[in-house]
C-alpha cells in the first residue's frame, strides 16, 4: 500500500472522530479534525504525484474521503442548524444524483468518466471554506457576519450550477442510447 494511500484511509477514519466532536459540542477538536484533513489531503497528493505513487486504489479512495468529510459536515451542521437545510439537501441530493447516473451508465453497459468541471471544483472549494468558516466560528467564538451568508449563498448557487453541468454532461453522454440503438452505435 502506497503512503498517500495510508494518508487517505487515515482521512476516512476522522470522519467518524470529526462528526462526533461536532455532535458534542467541541468544535476546537472538530475544527483540528477538519484541518488535519485538509492538510493531508495536500500532503497524500503531493507525494502521489511527485514520488509517483499514483494508485487506482488512490484515484477512488481520495475522493470518497473527501466528499465523506464534507457531507458528514454539512449533514451534521444542517442537524445542529448552522447551516440551512435547503443547502443540505440541495448538496447531498446533488451527489446522490451523481453517483445514481454513474451507476445507471455502468447498469446499462455505457459507463461514464466523471471528469471534474470547472464549476465543480469551485463549488467543492467553496463548501471547504463554508464548512471552515462555521467550524472556526464556533471553535473561536468569532462571527464575520457578512462572510457566512454570502459563502452559504454562493455555496447554494455553485452546487446547483454544478448538479446542471453534470446532468447536461450525461444526457450528452447517454443521448440516444436505450432508444432503439445499440451499444457503441
Amino acid at each position: 500500500m502506497t503512503i498517500p494511500n495510508m494518508i487517505t484511509i487515515m482521512r476516512l477514519l476522522l470522519v467518524p472522530a470529526v462528526v462526533l466532536a461536532m455532535l458534542q459540542a467541541r468544535w476546537d477538536w472538530a475544527f483540528a479534525g477538519f484541518l488535519i484533513a485538509g492538510v493531508s489531503d495536500g500532503v497524500d497528493g503531493f507525494i502521489a504525484r511527485r514520488y509517483n505513487q499514483v494508485s487506482k486504489l488512490g484515484a477512488y479512495l481520495d475522493p470518497m474521503a473527501d466528499k465523506l468529510l464534507l457531507v458528514s459536515v454539512f449533514v451534521v451542521m444542517g442537524f445542529i442548524g448552522q447551516l440551512p437545510l435547503w443547502l443540505v439537501v440541495t448538496m447531498v441530493s446533488r451527489d446522490a444524483l451523481i453517483v445514481c447516473a454513474v451507476l445507471l451508465s455502468s447498469v446499462m453497459a455505457h459507463p461514464v468518466e466523471v471528469k471534474p468541471l470547472f464549476v465543480s471544483t469551485a463549488n467543492t472549494a467553496i463548501q471547504i471554506v463554508l464548512a471552515a468558516v462555521v467550524l472556526g466560528e464556533l471553535a473561536f467564538s468569532i462571527h464575520p457576519d457578512p462572510l457566512r451568508p454570502a459563502l452559504i449563498l454562493l455555496s447554494g448557487v455553485l452546487t446547483v450550477a454544478s448538479a446542471a453541468a453534470y446532468l447536461v454532461a450525461w444526457l450528452r453522454h447517454m443521448s440516444g442510447y436505450g432508444e432503439g440503438s445499440k451499444p457503441g452505435t
